[in-house]
């Protein structure tokens, strides 16, 4: 659970880098990229750390996979949240699938 929780901050930050600008586009292109790199040295400093801790328990696949089912379920809040995005049908049906190839990687036959 320890990995989860450090990847689900890890990603918090993660998306602030990368999508929140957007509500920012008045601003400069240089600025932008100089917050989005200070706010993601936070994100390495969770994101390694995760990744190190839960190797082992879980295989690399296993955690890239959960890395990036974190990252749509926090960013599916984030571009509702803060960018004012709705979350359209087929938005949900294209997550409901993804959730369903993170539960076959975990599947143990």
């Amino acid at each position: 659970m320890f990995t989860v929780a450090l990847l689900f901050a890890s990603n918090l930050f993660m998306t602030a880098a990368w999508y929140g600008h957007l509500r920012h586009r008045e601003q400069s292109l240089w600025l932008a990229i100089l917050v989005s790199w200070l706010i993601a040295l936070p994100e390495y400093c969770l994101q390694v750390p995760a990744n190190r801790f839960g190797y082992g328990t879980f295989s690399a696949f296993q955690l890239k996979i959960m890395q990036e089912a974190i990252t749509l379920v926090v960013f599916s809040g984030f571009a509702w949240w803060y960018l004012g995005e709705a979350i359209r049908w087929n938005y949900v049906v294209s997550f409901a699938l993804l959730m369903g190839a993170v539960a076959a990687a975990f599947w143990k036959p």
